[in-house]
């Protein structure tokens, strides 16, 4: 008798700066705990991506008409799901230092709740969230001391955020967010779902 095997994880990959991101970071993993999914944080970072594309900047600064239509989106999903929302006075803004955190610390179990944490900063509290004094009164929030923050910015350190930025192209990665099952690719806030699916079919 053969026993079926179980769920297979799913790595969910994100950048700080991505509104759709944040609506998607907040879901994760109330949907994978639903579902006996291990869930994988994986920050990485969209400039290099944006420029393989030849784009200096966001695409929804790009295209202002686009970029329109994702704002007034933003209000409506955030009020679906009933998170803060603030219009960010800056967009995008620099996301490189959280992103070290996530990847110095993957393994923690404060991880999930120091992303949703900077995401609500950013998109609900319009908070300059690559400011080290930023990042550390999220950590200190948290009950995480400063060497926390230390160790994200420690030399050893420093190629991680490269290689996942590295391994998000490999993947044929090209925004965010993405859930990534083997070598299955699902693109955007509204393939939640299907990735959930997949992971468990």
């Amino acid at each position: 008798m053969s026993i079926a095997p179980g769920p297979k994880p799913l790595e969910f990959w994100f950048e700080f700066a991505s509104p759709y991101s944040y609506v998607a970071a907040m879901r994760i993993a109330g949907l994978c705990a639903d579902a006996g999914v291990q869930l994988v944080w994986k920050p990485f970072m969209l400039g290099p991506i944006f420029e393989l594309q030849g784009w200096n900047d966001s695409h929804y600064n790009l295209n202002p008409r686009r970029g329109a239509y994702m704002w007034r989106d933003m209000e409506r999903l955030t009020a679906k799901y009933g998170l803060p929302w603030r219009k960010p006075a800056r967009f995008p803004r620099p996301t490189t230092l959280p992103a070290r955190v996530v990847v110095a610390h993957a393994n923690e179990g404060w991880i999930g709740d120091f992303i949703r944490t900077v995401y609500v900063a950013n998109f609900g509290q319009d908070r300059e969230i690559g400011e080290r004094d930023e990042v550390a009164a999220i950590l200190h929030a948290l009950g995480q001391p400063e060497t926390a923050l230390d160790r994200a910015l420690g030399e050893e350190n420093r190629p991680l955020l490269r290689a996942a930025t590295d391994r998000a192209i490999a993947l044929g990665i090209f925004g965010s967010p993405n859930c990534v099952v083997g070598e299955e690719l699902f693109w955007g806030e509204e393939a939640l779902d299907d990735a959930i699916a997949w992971a468990t079919g």
